[in-house]
């Protein structure tokens, strides 16, 4: 599974890059908002220093999109529409999965909806030159330098770690009593053992 190649690069490779974007995600999205609420800011939704949309955001943008490393205007202009648009989309999704959107471009100028905004426009076409044509490429020697099987065990565990801190917080976030929800479970182990065992 891990040597399966998907435009041309590794699922190791993608999930290694992918953590480091969502984590680099967090920790930039964090230290902006912290500096503007003049206190520390969590931007993620867990408790994990993980912010997914940009794992996504920063590996896919970058399968789409480093065909045109070349021409960089075409770069600018095209990873400011793709981001715009994923953004647009996870905020619908967001909307109807939590009720909520965890941003609010509603004071800025140009917004559509308050999910997302001219000024978040513009800098998306900037990271997308400098994800495909500079940071992707210090990613990838960076995990390069990585022992396969510890790169393995690194991804394993971080995604295992992310994803119960994760359904521990939509629990939260739905309202679901995890306790009552963990009994559920039991109960339905239980039957389902009866019957079949």
């Amino acid at each position: 599974m891990w040597t399966k190649e998907i435009l041309g690069t590794d699922v190791l490779h993608l999930v290694q890059c992918f953590i480091i974007y969502s984590m680099l995600g967090w920790l930039v999205e964090s230290i902006y908002m912290s500096l503007c609420n003049k206190k520390f800011t969590n931007r993620g939704f867990a408790t994990s220093p993980i912010c997914p949309i940009y794992g996504f955001g920063g590996v896919l943008g970058y399968l789409i999109l480093h065909p045109l490393s070349q021409n960089v205007f075409l770069l600018y202009i095209a990873g400011a529409l793709v981001a715009t648009v994923f953004e647009y989309f996870v905020a619908k999704l967001m909307n109807k999965v939590l009720g909520a959107v965890w941003w609010d471009y509603s004071e800025k100028p140009l917004n559509y909806k308050g999910v997302i905004c001219a000024e978040s426009t513009i800098a998306w076409g900037f990271y997308a030159v400098i994800i495909v044509n500079h940071l992707h490429k210090a990613l990838l020697r960076m995990v390069d330098s990585i022992p396969t099987q510890i790169g393995i065990i690194a991804c394993r565990a971080i995604m295992v770690w992310y994803a119960v801190d994760f359904v521990y917080h939509l629990l939260q976030a739905l309202d679901i009593n995890i306790k009552e929800y963990q009994q559920k479970v039991k109960n339905s182990y239980k039957s389902f053992r009866a019957k079949f065992w």
